[in-house]
């Protein structure tokens, strides 16, 4: 299992949503986050204790998938989500060892299906 982590403009939920249903994958996490990377928040500027600190609306979602969905899921990303520009975001993916659903006591790929 991959866990799949992606960090894009709020704009982009929707494409994500639709991606992951494309590819049988219905779980994610959405959470409303701020950030600043290459682009460096050079859009809104924070007040902040007294300092500016330049950060961005952004949205992270997380998902565990099937390890053969991955690159499909992450080719379609590129695809679709990606403008080219800067500021379209990370994903970041990583093993998953086992998971559980609470209800059930079920594991691994039962847990996530």
């Amino acid at each position: 299992m991959k866990k799949i982590e992606i960090i894009t403009r709020p704009e982009k939920l929707g494409g994500i949503k639709n991606i992951l249903l494309t590819h049988d994958c219905e779980g994610l996490t959405v959470l409303s986050v701020m950030g600043s990377g290459k682009q460096r928040g050079y859009i809104d500027e924070m007040h902040f204790s007294g300092e500016d600190i330049n950060l961005l609306p952004k949205i992270m979602i997380f998902t565990v998938v099937e390890d053969e969905k991955c690159d499909g899921i992450l080719a379609d990303i590129a695809t679709i989500i990606g403008t080219g520009k800067t500021g379209d975001g990370k994903v970041f993916i990583s093993d998953i060892e086992d998971a559980m659903r609470i209800r059930t006591n079920e594991r691994g790929l039962d847990a996530i299906n």
